[in-house]
């Protein structure tokens, strides 16, 4: 897989020196030599929440990066009236192509010898060429019980949780889970609160989106169910652009494993460019939603959009993001742009939220709206970047879940 990085950025600090994680593991399979990494940026009630990547080239600075991200979305998200109690942030990776024959094996030997970890204190999911059913078949085998069993036994009825959670993840809208549409629905309402803010009307506002897997598509769909025109996605294979916008949902019925756009589906007028292109089109918003540091130096000066709406996790690099906000560009950070993934899970499992699509989908809208408006108002106050805007929210919402009677 690429990863389009031409160099491991720095883990971005803001003005503050990087915290140090409260554990960090590198791993080495004794059969392929392949590493894996975990770092628990923090605990909070002894618990961490992030997901667990694959990916050829992971590196130990990318899983620490991801990690502190993971304490931020976790924290940004307490509410002291609802019943989710935010957690600490961790993150795991492994350096293996997941398509290779020799993933599966990698990765069952990885999580065996962290056991200890996804057992006790680290609740996981998938991330970036993982899914969460194979994570749960691989942990099964090792006889623990499920990749959120750390969270669930410290609930007070674990059987109505895990009833909940289930159900939840059996919904589909539109031919697609409703666990893969959330988080899409947080960016896309993300992309919608900036455009609302500068008061540019939905109906002719113009979004590109990076990536067309389970978190573009989504993306995608809620924005053209808004009004917004998407004139191109791209995905490994090539950019598809159409000023007159294309025909998202059509796309998505017809899109081939791994995010990938069926070009024999495609209409007429519909145009193919190389990949990099969909960051040069004239589009008000850009979503990167593919793989983490694929906007660096060397190529953000392609970005014609003027905001930068982040799906995937880490799409842009510290320097780039700095040159884009330098030159106006606003970027609105995954920390928030893409935490209602995240939030939506724990929603569902301590009971905020019933496992259908009205609530779930409301919820989402609701929360992103608020939090990225909150974000945006202190980065202008604070005349700070956003994601340091959503690191000083994160920190005093944390400190009061800690100070919480029973903490």
């Amino acid at each position: 897989m690429n990863s389009g990085l031409l160099a491991m950025p720095a883990v971005r600090t803001g003005a503050a020196a990087p915290r140090p994680p409260e554990a960090a593991l590198t791993w080495t399979d004794p059969v392929t030599g392949r590493q894996g990494f975990l770092v628990v940026d923090r605990l909070v009630r002894g618990l961490a929440s992030g997901g667990l990547r694959m990916r050829e080239g992971c590196r130990y600075e990318e899983v620490r990066e991801l990690a502190a991200a993971m304490s931020v979305k976790e924290a940004l998200h307490y509410d002291p009236a609802g019943r989710y109690l935010p957690m600490g942030g961790a993150k795991g990776g492994i350096d293996c192509d997941p398509l290779s024959s020799e993933a599966r094996g990698v990765l069952s030997r990885f999580l065996a010898f962290i056991r200890p970890y996804v057992a006790n204190n680290w609740a996981t999911g998938d991330d970036l060429g993982t899914t969460t059913e194979l994570i749960e078949e691989v942990l099964g085998e090792l006889g623990v019980d499920g990749c959120i069993a750390p969270v669930v036994r410290t609930l007070d009825d674990p059987a109505a949780a895990r009833k909940r959670f289930a159900e939840a993840f059996a919904v589909a809208v539109g031919g697609i889970g409703l666990a893969e549409l959330v988080g899409g629905c947080g960016v896309a309402e993300a992309a919608l609160t900036v455009l609302d803010r500068d008061g540019i009307p939905r109906s002719s506002a113009t979004a590109a989106v990076q990536g067309f897997g389970a978190m573009g598509g989504a993306t995608a769909r809620y924005l053209q169910a808004a009004g917004v025109r998407v004139v191109g996605v791209s995905d490994v294979h090539g950019t598809v652009a159409n000023p007159r916008g294309l025909a998202v949902e059509d796309m998505l019925r017809h899109r081939r494993p791994h995010g990938t756009v069926d070009r024999g589906r495609l209409r007429p007028d519909d145009v193919l460019l190389e990949r990099d292109a969909c960051l040069a089109l004239e589009a008000d918003v850009l979503v990167p939603a593919a793989t983490s540091y694929s906007i660096h130096g060397a190529n953000q000066d392609r970005i014609a959009a003027r905001y930068v709406v982040e799906a995937a996790n880490l799409p842009v690099t510290a320097d780039a993001e700095e040159r884009l906000l330098r030159r106006g560009c606003l970027v609105v950070p995954d920390v928030v742009a893409n935490s209602g993934t995240n939030a939506w899970w724990w929603w569902v499992l301590y009971g905020d939220v019933a496992p259908d699509p009205a609530a779930s989908l409301a919820k989402v809208r609701t929360a992103l709206r608020t939090l990225v408006t909150e974000t945006l108002q202190l980065a202008e106050d604070a005349a700070c970047a956003p994601r340091e805007a959503a690191r000083h929210l994160a920190d005093a919402r944390r400190d009061v879940l800690l100070n919480r009677p029973g903490a």
